[in-house]
């Protein structure tokens, strides 16, 4: 016996019971949650300076870049500190966004392996050789500016008055 359209079988899909325009709003109502969830990832991921760097640790040495990577949120440079006692420390320095960098001039090829600076900054919270770069000072004496502004960072302040 097939099934007859009763009263009872309209009151049932009244009542909650599977329809096809309810099945098609709840996938899209779905959807789009999953969608609100998934944008909101990328901006926690991102911190302020205090996060991660002491403002009460400033850190300033010679070094010679051995890498760049460009990526997002923040560029990194790999540098190599020659120590008193002939030591190589590695040094991982965090630098603005590629988009900022590359307005204030930087490219890939500003700072190759091999190349000689003076590092500005303040170090990692944790004590590790990473650290927060405020400006990068290359041997002709130019001064790049490393840092990002609004992250709370000492020199945002200074900036800032």
């Amino acid at each position: 016996m097939g099934i007859v359209e009763t009263a009872d079988n309209e009151d049932a899909a009244r009542k909650g019971k599977v329809s096809p325009m309810r099945t098609r709003l709840s996938v899209v109502a779905a959807g789009i949650g999953l969608v609100l969830a998934l944008a909101a990832v990328p901006v926690s991921a991102h911190h302020a300076f205090a996060a991660e760097f002491d403002g009460t640790k400033p850190v300033k040495f010679e070094a010679t870049v051995t890498k760049m990577l460009w990526v997002n949120p923040h560029a990194w440079i790999y540098v190599d500190v020659k120590k008193p006692d002939g030591t190589v420390e590695e040094w991982m320095i965090e630098a603005g966004t590629p988009n900022t960098l590359l307005r204030r001039g930087l490219t890939r090829q500003s700072l190759l392996p091999g190349t000689e600076v003076t590092v500005d900054g303040y170090q990692s919270k944790d004590g590790s050789r990473r650290a927060n770069g405020r400006d990068l000072t290359l041997k002709n004496g130019q001064t790049l500016f490393l840092g990002s502004s609004g992250t709370g960072a000492p020199y945002d302040e200074k900036s800032k008055k």
